[in-house]
């Protein structure tokens, strides 16, 4: 067996290293004098291929195993990174536009299994009850033990109409919840505004989308119409994030021009940039710049921006920044912590590799990954407190997550209900409505802009901010 194998291993290491040629391993090689190749790990890798095609029950296509070998090189290397083939790549393309069929759920990777992050509002996934935390174990009768992510996202993604189920496990449940869905088009409105109460604004930012900046940009002006502004609440709250020129708009909008809102430091000098409140960083395709149009009080009315677990990425660097140059007083729980940068590296035959290149740091030099964005003041969601919240995935919780280079990396104190009562109460609790009148953190938003008393969480981490039980800093959000 031996002899018949060799000759065999030579003829497919050679097939593998025409296939390695043609995907730019030897150029990145000659780029970069330090990645040299592996020859003795390249060999390993045609053994493997090797004895897959000459004995594996059943034959298997040379593109299956190679994009099998990209896709299981890098999502071992963090829960972000993932090989994008033709149908991923251009689903990736699709859903920054705001518009996809499917489900509703942002989704990532824990231990082998589909893990939800924050089911999208008004999608046929939050009107059944899926909850950030939950873990996937099947789509139909498939089990995603092991299944790629972008394989799970391609079954939950479909026709309008088409239906799809779910078995779920959830943390504190003792049975599968399984759940029958219908697919949609989901249309992602990514910005939501109206008055909570005359003279006080609210805007909503559900995804930073590719006309999330203007759409936000026309949604300010548009308050200007219906009377003065004296308080304005931006709420962050679920919002997975999107695009980084969105994050960068949204924040030059209520900053002074030129400021610094964010940077980002990784191995190559592309890496390492800063991104500041200036058209050149936030402008894209040629539109024209609302932000500059915008009336003068955006950038110096009182201000609460609210966050929570489901606040990750680009909406973490808004909330850095607005938290760092004291524009605004945030307000809520820990946020997700998701501070790396994702590149879009295109290959051939419309694919590309989403890779993490650099880690993001705020304005003062705080770096977000795996720790967040840690609130001003800590208000949970409910006034008995916030029973999700001990089943709330975060980027410090996911296997293989990178470490913060700033900072101890420690999970966050997250209040816990501690009243048997409350805690079986808020477990029977429908999901709060955002924006609604009982949406309990906003009325504590409305209470600091109107210096009036704010509810704080009672087993709050000891902070600066939040050393008082019900303390205002409406003075300070006025800076």
């Amino acid at each position: 067996m031996k002899t018949s194998f060799k000759p065999l291993a030579l003829v497919v290491a050679g097939a593998v290293a025409g296939v390695l040629i043609s995907l730019g391993v030897t150029a990145v090689a000659q780029r970069d004098a330090r990645t040299a190749l592996p020859l003795d790990d390249l060999r390993q890798f045609t053994d493997v291929f090797g004895a897959i095609k000459a004995f594996y029950v059943e034959p298997v296509e040379d593109k299956k195993l190679i994009q099998e070998a990209i896709s299981g090189m890098v999502t071992g290397l963090d829960p972000h990174s993932a090989f994008l083939d033709a149908e991923a790549f251009k689903e990736l393309q699709v859903g920054t536009q705001g518009e996809f069929g499917g489900l509703g759920i942002e989704v990532g990777t824990e231990d082998g299994f589909v893990k939800v992050i924050s089911p999208i509002e008004d999608t046929p996934a939050f009107r059944a009850g899926v909850k950030a935390g939950d873990l996937i174990v099947k789509i139909d009768e498939k089990p995603t033990k092991g299944m790629p992510l972008n394989d799970a996202v391609k079954l939950m993604r479909g026709k309008p109409k088409s239906t799809v189920t779910l078995t779920l496990s959830r943390k504190g449940e003792t049975r599968p919840i399984i759940v029958q869905l219908v697919r949609d088009v989901i249309r992602v409105q990514s910005v939501r505004s109206k008055f909570i109460e005359p003279g006080y604004a609210y805007v909503r930012l559900t995804q930073f989308q590719e006309l999330t900046v203007d759409n936000m940009a026309k949604a300010l002006s548009n308050f200007d119409k219906q009377g003065p502004v004296k308080g304005l609440v931006l709420d962050l709250r679920n919002d997975p994030g999107g695009l980084l020129h969105g994050a960068v708009g949204v924040s030059a909008a209520f900053l002074p021009a030129k400021t610094l809102v964010v940077s980002t430091d990784g191995r190559t000098e592309d890496a390492k940039r800063k991104y500041i409140a200036s058209p050149e960083d936030y402008v894209r395709g040629g539109r024209d710049d609302l932000i500059s149009k915008l009336p003068a009080w955006v950038r110096t009315v009182p201000m609460v921006v609210l966050v929570n677990a489901g606040s990750a990425s680009a909406s973490e660097i808004v909330a850095g920044a607005l938290q760092d140059h004291k524009r605004a007083i945030v307000m809520g729980t820990q946020t997700f912590g998701k501070g790396s940068v994702q590149s879009i590296l295109p290959l051939t035959n419309n694919t590309a590799i989403k890779l993490t290149t650099a880690r993001y740091y705020t304005p003062a030099g705080r770096s977000i990954q795996a720790k967040g964005i840690t609130p001003d003041l800590i208000v949970e969601e409910t006034a008995e407190g916030d029973i999700s919240s001990q089943f709330r995935v975060r980027e410090a919780d996911l296997t293989r997550h990178l470490s913060n280079d700033k900072d101890r990396e420690d999970k966050p104190t997250v209040p816990k209900p501690t009243d048997a009562a409350a805690i079986d109460k808020l477990k029977d609790r429908k999901p709060i409505e955002f924006g609604s009148v009982e949406d309990f953190q906003l009325q504590q938003a409305m209470n600091q802009l109107k210096g009036q008393p704010v509810q704080v969480a009672k087993t709050a981490p000891a902070t600066e901010a939040a050393a008082a039980d019900t303390t205002s800093r409406s003075g300070a959000a006025k800076k």
